[in-house]
């Protein structure tokens, strides 16, 4: 019985059109994940290369459109008496942006300012903590492998990636969907009526 249901922003809420190639390559990030990469660096270093990213995301915050099927996916959650959580490695500046332009709303937002970054659960196991409820009770639903990697770490085993790419060594209990309305018929399977 799903009682929550954790959303990733970037490409699952809403599209963007992020270059993550480009992005690393102008950061030059040497295959660590970015925000940490960032957060080892030292002053003036590490200042100037959070002025880089946040040009990159003001700027597809900007172009950024919801997702299709993703409003109706909302409000059948919130029929349904089940929280929705927002995680993000974005900033809070961002996801107010974006909730404003799309009018939505999610019982609890984490974005990075946090310091709690996926691939760790620890973003998922806080966003538990605060709403009082058990991990098995608990779904995640992103579009990345970080999304997964969190979960997993979390200990969340039901995990849902939306995407049209072919999805390869995927965990077990990770389900991949084509479309937003495509998971919702399948996840009304899941919640009581």
């Amino acid at each position: 019985m799903i009682k929550c249901v954790i959303f990733d922003m970037d490409g699952t809420v809403v599209d963007v059109p992020y270059d993550w190639k480009k992005i690393k390559e102008e950061l030059n990030t040497q295959g660590a994940p970015i925000l940490s990469y960032i957060q080892s660096l030292k002053e003036p270093e590490k200042s100037k290369k959070w002025t880089i990213l946040e040009k990159f995301e003001e700027e597809a915050t900007a172009q950024a459109v919801l997702k299709e099927g993703m409003r109706e996916f909302l409000s059948f959650l919130e029929s349904k008496k089940i929280k929705k959580a927002l995680v993000t490695n974005n900033s809070r500046r961002n996801v107010d942006i974006l909730l404003k332009k799309f009018r939505l709303k999610f019982d609890f937002i984490l974005s990075r300012e946090a310091g709690l970054w996926k691939p760790s659960g620890a973003p998922f196991l806080y966003v538990l903590k605060k709403l009082r409820l058990e991990k098995e009770k608990c779904c995640v639903v992103g579009d990345s492998h970080f999304d997964v990697k969190a979960a997993a770490d979390a200990g969340i085993q039901i995990v849902f990636i939306l995407g049209s790419k072919e999805q390869k060594n995927l965990p077990k209990g990770v389900r991949v969907f084509q479309t937003v309305h495509d998971l919702m018929k399948w996840l009304e399977r899941f919640i009581e009526h």
